[in-house]
């Protein structure tokens, strides 16, 4: 009998799109041999199943059900797709931990650990071969503060939102007349902001995930961007960025990332696929951890469905191994 599976998307941040062009994929790619899927859109207040006619059919919340032609639907997993709030901060994870629901992603801890930036970088740091770029967490975008980053940190920066993804909110400041506006920007979208020093070096994206029991670390993607950084339009609209998969990099570097990149994902306590960026320091060589998203996009143009192809594998099969490991 094929598995029922809730593909649920939507979302409360800006990211909600994002998240909708990822289910998109995800719904037309997964084995439907398999599995009998059910797309849940979840907004404030308004979680449903969109039916064949178009008519919005609520979510039980007490134990997220629906009724679709006077018959209750009980899911026996969830393929979690919602990037931001409350997909990958935590918020759904526990919900569904607290009714008894497999999900596909990390658990409500570790979530919502890895969307603080800050913290998380806190937890790996004592990673072997693993680096941190010099970094302060503001919680106040106060004048204070503003000196406190003038008088700690050496340009070039870059300010993003503690809390946020893909990229939105993100700025890099070359003088300080470009910080307040930049602070500005960043405590639009969050109450907290990491302020760091900027990495020279190449930039890569890399897949990892748990299937049949093992973590496979997947080929990185080199991100050659003709934008300042990988912002929003770098990684959303076709032709601003060159991604190349396999990334360019020595054998060594390659064994290197490749025995880091567990060491994250086992420190975390990850589950399900992730993304982790780095960069590789231009002078030295040297793995500087940027982020991880416990989310990552499936739309057209992500770089885990490439980097799935550039092994040989259907990303149908990819989602399958994500799948069955949640059980």
């Amino acid at each position: 009998m094929k598995k029922k599976i809730a593909l649920v998307t939507g979302g409360f941040t800006g990211e909600s799109v994002i998240s909708l062009k990822s289910a998109a994929v995800v719904e037309k790619t997964i084995d439907r041999n398999l599995y009998d899927i059910y797309k849940i859109l979840i907004y404030p207040g308004d979680w449903y199943f969109l039916n064949d006619a178009g008519i919005k059919i609520p979510v039980n919340l007490n134990d997220f059900s629906i009724e679709v032609d006077g018959q209750k639907i009980t899911f026996d997993g969830v393929f979690n797709i919602l990037h931001g709030s409350p997909g990958e901060d935590g918020k759904l994870a526990g919900y569904f931990d607290m009714i008894g629901i497999p999900y596909t992603t990390c658990d409500q801890l570790t979530s919502a650990i890895t969307m603080n930036k800050g913290y998380t970088k806190a937890i790996v740091d004592d990673i072997e071969e693993l680096h941190i770029a010099k970094s302060l967490q503001l919680f106040e975008n106060s004048t204070e503060n503003q000196e406190k980053v003038v008088n700690e940190l050496t340009l070039p920066l870059f300010i993003k939102p503690n809390n946020g993804g893909s990229s939105i909110g993100m700025s890099k400041v070359k003088t300080w007349e470009e910080l307040p506006e930049a602070l500005d920007k960043a405590f639009g979208e969050d109450k907290q902001v990491l302020v760091e020093e900027f990495v020279s070096g190449r930039e890569f994206s890399i897949g990892c995930f748990k299937g049949k029991g093992n973590i496979q670390v997947l080929p990185a993607t080199e991100i050659v961007s003709s934008k300042e950084f990988f912002d929003y339009e770098a990684k959303y609209v076709a032709g601003v960025t060159e991604e190349i998969t396999p990334g360019r990099m020595n054998e060594e570097e390659v064994e290197r990332v490749n025995r880091i990149i567990p060491k994250i994902y086992e420190k975390l306590n990850c589950k399900g696929a992730v993304r982790i960026d780095y960069f590789l320091q231009k002078e030295t060589g040297k793995f500087y951890f940027i982020e991880i998203n416990t989310v990552p996009g499936q739309t057209e143009t992500s770089l885990i469905s490439q980097q799935v192809r550039a092994i040989g594998m259907e990303v149908k099969d990819f989602y399958t191994q994500i799948i069955e490991e949640m059980f």
